[in-house]
């Protein structure tokens, strides 16, 4: 199969490509590095010992993506291209819809111009309702997202929905990631976020490296077993994996489906830190802060669905992740660093 990946040079795009290629899909890409970098690019080829196409684009523009697809014919589309911030779309929520939106309505313009009739959507658990029970199943109450970057994600699974309710022989996977984190085992490509990190794994590593003097735990006195926030962590090659389940999936059924990525295990803040120090044996200095706006106490997924249609369960544990973390941020303390040879 062919196999059209946008956002291919991303922290999860890089490890869904490299798995991809290890089972012999032909693979396109596509990326315009504004939250990435081109050495993740050349990385992947050298993990895989293969090549395979790779363009410099944005998704939006959609001259160039038929450009692209009139060179190329595609099984199927893997679309993780779009801002992913979800403070940063607070604060900048124009760029944020503009974003997400276009290129995700581009890329359906194009596909269906061309006869491309599956996608596989990088999707999100901000779309479901904060005041959900849990765990959260692919059945939970969605809106009521809590910022700009969650209602992206909602409103282009709607798109997505539309699309295939006026073209009944289109096929969508839906993946509603929970929280991603680890790398890849050989400490090549990893997760190299710009500035600060937001995400919990990163923000440790980088404290533990020294580029950044502690880790901020945002509040200790929520309504969870040590006051800290509980949220559901899987490694990014079960990520990975799991889009290889759904291009699987969506070429023997149409329509749109859901499926929830995670663990089904919930990890308190605390809980992490130590499973990442006894996992490296590295000291994580932390002070308390207050809370954030916006966190939700408890958040783990059911993973019932996507191990009984998809055949796909998370493999990697918590420690695992910890280890493939440590490895890729002491291998590449200042993460990615190279000239674009892209342009």
């Amino acid at each position: 199969m062919n196999i059209f990946v946008t956002g291919g040079a991303g922290y999860i795009g890089t490890h869904t490509i490299l798995e991809l290629l290890a089972l012999d899909y032909n693979v396109v890409a596509v990326d315009d590095f504004s939250n990435s970098k081109p050495i993740a690019i050349e990385r992947v080829k050298e993990l895989a010992g293969r090549d395979f196409t790779f363009y410099e684009a944005n998704v939006c523009n959609i001259s160039k993506m038929d450009e692209i697809f009139s060179k190329h014919k595609f099984d199927c589309v893997i679309h993780f291209a779009g801002k992913k911030a979800p403070g940063e779309s607070v604060e900048k929520p124009l760029e944020y819809y503009k974003n997400n939106l276009d290129s995700t309505m581009a890329l359906c313009e194009v596909m269906k111009k061309n006869n491309v009739k599956k996608i596989v959507f990088s999707s999100s658990c901000t779309v479901y309702g904060a005041n959900n029970p849990m765990p959260l199943t692919e059945n939970s109450s969605v809106g009521e997202c809590i910022n700009p970057y969650g209602w992206t994600k909602f409103m282009c699974e709607q798109i997505l929905t539309d699309v295939v309710n006026a073209n009944k022989d289109w096929s969508v996977a839906l993946l509603r990631y929970f929280n991603p984190v680890g790398a890849h085992e050989s400490g090549r490509i990893g997760e190299d976020p710009q500035g600060i990190p937001i995400n919990l794994m990163p923000h440790i590593a980088q404290t533990v490296v020294g580029r950044i003097k502690y880790l901020h735990v945002f509040g200790d006195d929520y309504d969870t077993p040590d006051g800290t926030c509980i949220r559901d962590y899987i490694h990014v090659v079960d990520v990975a994996k799991g889009h290889v389940a759904a291009i699987k999936y969506i070429d023997k059924n149409a329509g749109v489906s859901t499926f929830n990525l995670g663990t089904g295990d919930g990890t308190s803040v605390l809980e992490f830190i130590s499973t990442f120090e006894t996992a490296t044996n590295k000291n994580v200095p932390y002070k308390i802060s207050p809370r954030r706006p916006g966190d939700a106490p408890i958040c783990y997924a059911s993973t019932n669905k996507a191990e009984n249609e998809l055949h796909w369960k998370a493999e990697k544990s918590l420690a695992n992740a910890c280890e493939d973390t440590w490895r890729w941020q002491s291998m590449n303390p200042n993460g990615y660093e190279r000239k674009n040879i892209y342009k």
